[in-house]
Order: C-alpha cells, then sequence, then structure tokens
C-alpha cells in the first residue's frame, strides 16, 4: 500500500517523505479527522514528527489536490483523501460524525444553481445535517419519555 502513496506523492510532483506516507496513511484508514488526530495517528508511528511538519504535509497535499480540507459550520476542519467526485457529506448535530454522501445526481457540480450569476460553476458542497444512528439510539429512551416520536 506505500507504493500507491508513493506513486500518488509522485504523480503530482511531490517528494516522497516519511510523514507525507504518514498522514496520507493516516487520512486513508481514517476519513474526516481533524489536526489533532492526524498528529496523534502520525505520531504513533513517528513520535519526532513535529506538529508544523504535520501542518505543513497537510497544506501541501490539499495544495496538491491528495487531500480535501472540509469544515462544517461550526465545527473544526477536517480532513479526507477522497478527492476528485464532488461527493457530499451528512454530519451527526449531536457528536459531529461525518460520512460521505455521494454526488446527487451525475457528475460536478451534480446540482444546477438556480441563479449562477454568470459564474462557471465546477462544484458544488452540500452539507446534511441530522443525527446519527448511535446518537438517535442513545437518546431514544429520553424521547419516549416525552412523548415526542
Amino acid at each position: 500500500m506505500t507504493s500507491d502513496l508513493e506513486a500518488q506523492l509522485r504523480a503530482v510532483s511531490l517528494r516522497v517523505t516519511r510523514p507525507r506516507l504518514a498522514v496520507l496513511a493516516a487520512l486513508r484508514d481514517h476519513p474526516h479527522v481533524d489536526t489533532d488526530t492526524v498528529i496523534a495517528l502520525v505520531r504513533a508511528d513517528q513520535p519526532t514528527v513535529s506538529h508544523q511538519a504535520v501542518y505543513d504535509v497537510l497544506r501541501a497535499l490539499t495544495a496538491a489536490g491528495l487531500v480535501r480540507r472540509i469544515q462544517p459550520a461550526g465545527a473544526t476542519a477536517r480532513y479526507e483523501s477522497r478527492v476528485g467526485d464532488n461527493h457530499h457529506h451528512v454530519v451527526c448535530r449531536s457528536c459531529g460524525t461525518i460520512a460521505d454522501v455521494d454526488c446527487a445526481v451525475g457528475e460536478a457540480p451534480c446540482l444546477t444553481a438556480s441563479d449562477d450569476h454568470g459564474f462557471a460553476v465546477d462544484e458544488a458542497e452540500v452539507v446534511f445535517w441530522g443525527t446519527c444512528t448511535d446518537c438517535a439510539t442513545e437518546h431514544l429512551p429520553e424521547i419516549r419519555q416525552s412523548g415526542r416520536k
């Protein structure tokens, strides 16, 4: 799998370094994580990697298009390695869990603006908000007691 990550870096003319490989691996295995989580994941394997190195790697990978930075309203920035397909996200209002939602219809931008104001629209970003299954199950007894459904 490391050779796949190395190929991704080379394809966008980035040097293959241990911190870059570690960040890509962390995001491949743990999508939608914040910077502190990326740092912890990288340091589990490479304890000497600095905070600044991880920030720099995230910035470089995002600029190169290998990583996508998302920031739902009111949340900290998160990172994922699923790029290039204009997918959307669903966010739990209770715990903050984020999951991918495939594009609504067809290729990017997959939604048509009612008025594009002359812009050449090439991407649509949609965030669906709700309550995840775990949080809904956790709060079910409270809902039943109050008489709500």
